[in-house]
């Protein structure tokens, strides 16, 4: 009897010890905007699919906070305001923390989210210089140069700024491509585009995908898709 007593119990502990090790959701945030005060935010994960919400919160005085079980330790996840998507988030199972203002969004914490926030900070460095190309076309031509001159000049830049962007978004993801900011990264940059294709540059990619990348649902699915059209575009 004593046996079998002792046998519950251990088993008991057993399922303890393993529900606590149960990954958690920590993220505390803060916002400054006066216009998101008592707005919704969402985190959404992409299963089966489709972005699902596994968790929200409501911003009051200017803070909210994510708590809760995870299905993973590690995932990417995106922050949404009511149904726009504004941020990505790696949720691990650490205390993280939102920085929401105007002229900053990041996720603090994790050396993964510094490692994401990091490359997007140099993303969208890249994507302002290319932005700024037509307001500086203009500029040269108040300063009266010659139009054609200046094309020339701004297309060149374009090209040198264009291929900048590629060789940091291709060199992030195959240096990720073991954890989840591969994956996470390419369904950011291909989740723009206006239907699945794929170009020279992805079927490289593809190509020397490792297996955990090529696993990713969000991948094969794109991949599969893109194919799907390159094939229908070249009948």
């Amino acid at each position: 009897m004593n046996k079998i007593l002792h046998l519950f119990i251990y088993v008991g502990a057993m399922l303890l010890a393993l529900s606590s090790c149960k990954p958690h959701i920590d993220i505390q945030g803060t916002t400054s905007i006066p216009e998101l005060e008592d707005r919704m935010l969402y985190l959404r994960v992409y299963k089966d699919g489709n972005l699902t919400v596994i968790d929200s919160a409501r911003i009051v005085h200017g803070k909210f906070r994510f708590q809760g079980d995870a299905q993973d330790s590690t995932v990417m996840a995106n922050l949404f305001l009511g149904d726009e998507s504004i941020m990505p988030v790696v949720i691990e199972d650490c205390p993280l923390t939102i920085t929401l203002n105007d002229n900053e969004r990041c996720v603090s914490g994790s050396e993964l989210n510094d490692s994401l926030f990091a490359f997007i900070k140099r993303k969208m460095s890249l994507d302002l210089q290319i932005a700024d190309l037509p307001h500086r076309e203009s500029q040269m031509i108040l300063e009266g140069r010659d139009h054609e001159e200046i094309l020339a000049e701004l297309n060149r830049e374009a090209v040198v700024l264009s291929a900048q962007e590629e060789e940091l978004v291709m060199g992030f993801i195959k240096k990720n491509m073991d954890n989840v900011l591969g994956p996470g990264v390419f369904m950011i940059v291909t989740s723009s585009f206006p239907y699945p294709i794929m170009s020279p540059s992805l079927e490289q990619l593809i190509a020397l995908a490792s297996p955990h990348f090529l696993a990713d649902p969000y991948v094969q699915e794109f991949v599969r898709l893109a194919r799907e059209n390159m094939e229908d575009l070249n009948e």
